[in-house]
């Protein structure tokens, strides 16, 4: 069984070569047919994230310690099952998404089903061995969505890039119909926040991304205005239309925060989604008199991503662009993607690269 690995921070994935996974109890084996490459990963490799004014978190302090086997976008098939799964015959025949956001599975949040919220959180692709491979342990079959009929390099970004954008437009309070929704940032995430948001029925849905070629992609659907956010006449354009009821920023960086509160008008909210990392200084009377929320939204629920799957199914989410490569080129997407080479997702997919990489 093949996998890339972080052996080191700040360092390039070396390649693995281990004997087939083998499940006990309650876990199953899945096939991995396609692996979203995802920025996250890029903390990951890193070892920390960036937390503004110089500082930054450690995740050697957080307990994640190389070797880490990356890959938290999972699609599949199953592959082999322990002895306690409850599976079904027909259960082999379909093909899943991987729910990867574990947690403890007894604290509070846990047992409420928010288990992305857990203190102590044990996730696939970051905490355990993720998809970065030929075979992926899930710990219990009720971590897996059947994605039956869905292109698997497709299914596998809605684990993380699809969910998070999901989460986030769930907890939108606008007005579909009336009121402005302000999208920051259209990379994976965004974008796939752009088609969802479409699907839920926002009509008045305003884009602002730096990236000329991002923003065009935008305006290709019916209906969108994009904004170059480093543009001094973009706030102007913003609070001509009424001003921004709800801003999701799919980027979290010190000035795209900004933007997105400036953007709001009174009681406005500005959700935060993206760890490009920074911080931000917020005046208190203003945040009173104005009634603004800020608040951050994480991944999503394991119900989230049974819905969202359940909304692609029913046709009304048009599939986000994903470009596929094979296994053996992790390093390079991820190199493509810290350059910010990528329009939409990269995928990993099973199959062997005959150019290699040097591990």
């Amino acid at each position: 069984m093949r996998s890339y690995v972080v052996e080191n921070f700040t360092e390039r994935l070396v390649t693995r070569e281990q004997p087939p996974l083998e499940p006990t109890g309650t876990e199953v084996i899945v096939r991995v047919a396609g692996s979203g490459v995802c920025h996250t990963d890029l903390h990951l490799q890193d070892g920390f994230y960036d937390l503004g004014g110089g500082k930054r978190l450690r995740l050697a302090d957080r307990g994640i310690l190389p070797p880490l086997t990356l890959g938290h976008e999972i699609a599949g098939t199953l592959e082999r099952v322990g002895p306690d799964a409850p599976i079904a015959p027909s259960d082999w025949d379909k093909t899943y998404i991987v729910y990867p956001w574990l947690g403890c599975g007894t604290c509070a949040p846990c047992l409420d089903g928010d288990e992305q919220l857990c203190a102590t959180p044990n996730s696939i692709g970051v905490a355990r061995p993720g998809g970065y491979a030929d075979e992926c342990l899930v710990p219990h079959p009720r971590y897996l969505v059947d994605a039956t009929g869905i292109d698997p390099t497709l299914g596998a970004t809605y684990a993380c890039s699809g969910l998070t954008a999901y989460s986030a437009l769930r907890k939108v309070t606008a007005d579909r119909e009336r009121d402005v929704l302000l999208i920051i940032g259209l990379g994976g995430v965004g974008y796939s926040g752009l088609l969802i948001a479409r699907a839920l029925g926002y009509e008045r849905i305003v884009v602002a991304d730096i990236d000329p070629q991002k923003r065009t992609m935008a305006q290709e659907l019916d209906g969108i205005t994009a904004l170059d956010p480093g543009d001094p006449t973009a706030l102007t354009v913003l609070a001509e239309l009424g001003g921004v009821a709800s801003a999701v920023d799919f980027v979290g960086t010190t000035r795209t925060v900004e933007f997105g509160l400036a953007a709001l008008r009174k009681g406005g909210a500005c959700i935060v989604v993206g760890l490009f990392g920074g911080d931000v200084t917020i005046p208190l009377p203003p945040l009173v008199q104005r009634s603004t929320t800020l608040r951050g939204s994480y991944v999503g629920t394991l119900q989230e991503l049974v819905e969202l799957v359940e909304l692609v199914k029913r046709g009304d989410l048009p599939p986000l662009p994903v470009e596929a490569l094979p296994l053996d080129a992790a390093n390079d997407a991820l190199t493509r993607l810290r350059a910010g080479r990528v329009s939409g997702r990269l995928v990993l997919v099973a199959g062997r690269d005959t150019a290699g990489e040097a591990s």
